[in-house]
């Protein structure tokens, strides 16, 4: 198991390269999905990775996969390296922990975004609108507060570089069908539901979240990264207090060191300091023992 910026595995087609994930075409059914240690923020990849952090988002997301399995089915094939295919075999240190292999799907147009709690851009459109992506909200609610009911809020698929943009449910009924998009709500709540159920007998509020979802033959399945700290806001329970933005085991420290950068959230981002980047990968590590209960060794 080692550092991974970049994989060059030239047995099979690289298919996509996007801001974490490098994705391969194995077979007319099949991908190999390694999730590198590259960082992202603000839809912007960071000059320098965070050490394992691929290893901590996949192993997270496999745990979280076996735990939904009987809500929602997933893509997933193998994660055994030494189960993958054999010409895979000269980069196996460099997929340990950190690749799948799973069916191919057809990704649904629209991230599923799930609040549970006010904060980040949904704080800031509260602020300014007093709504969040179409909810009007009550008056007077402080940063951090919590949402009852937690809210659906989808948005769209940029590409590389480019920013997601909020829609509103009825414009993803519109994307995807009403039958889709209401299947799709559903779930993403029901497994927000039972993800912050859990989290919470562990000691972590999950403020909000974003699921992917794809059809494989036909089938609605849960896909790619689900409840990491990539994906997620993970607060501790016990420093909970609303009015404020929160302690967190996610990449929001990173955002908040952005944001006091003199930068315009545009390529290149700021050079990252050695104490960010061990912060950072500290939080990553907390959240994954935190949640799974083990800890992660190298």
């Amino acid at each position: 198991m080692r550092i991974t910026t970049k994989t060059e595995i030239s047995t099979y087609p690289l298919l996509s390269r996007g801001k974490v994930r490098d994705i391969y075409d194995i077979d007319e059914k099949t991908l190999l999905i390694v999730t590198t240690d590259r960082m992202s923020a603000f839809d912007v990849i960071m000059d320098r990775p965070i050490p394992y952090k691929g290893v901590i988002l996949n192993q997270i997301t496999l745990f979280w996969m076996d735990k939904f399995k009987d809500i929602i089915p997933n893509h997933l094939v193998e994660s055994d390296v030494d189960r993958f295919p054999a010409a895979l075999a000269p980069w196996k240190d460099e997929l340990e922990g950190r690749a799948v292999l799973v069916r191919k799907a057809k990704p649904l147009p629209v991230e599923c975004i799930v609040r549970g709690y006010i904060a980040g851009s949904g704080w800031k459109d509260y602020q300014k609108t007093g709504t969040i992506c179409g909810y009007q909200l009550p008056a007077g609610m402080r940063e951090s507060d919590k949402l009852e009911p937690p809210l659906f809020t989808p948005s769209t698929k940029a590409e590389l570089g480019q920013h997601d943009q909020n829609i509103s449910p009825a414009e993803a009924a519109r994307l995807l069908g009403e039958d889709v998009a209401r299947k799709v709500q559903e779930t993403t709540l029901a497994i927000y539901e039972a993800g912050r159920t859990y989290a919470a007998s562990r000691g972590i509020i999950v403020a909000d979240t974003k699921f992917e979802f794809g059809f494989v033959d036909g089938e609605l399945r849960l896909i790619d990264e689900v409840l990491t700290p990539d994906s997620s806001r993970f607060w501790p329970a016990d420093q909970y207090e609303p009015g404020h933005s929160q302690p967190s085991f996610d990449k929001q420290y990173l955002r908040d060191w952005l944001s006091a950068q003199p930068w315009d959230m545009q390529p290149p981002a700021p050079a990252l300091p050695d104490e960010v980047v061990d912060a950072t990968a500290r939080r990553y590590r907390e959240a994954y023992h935190i949640l799974t209960g083990k800890e992660f060794t190298i």
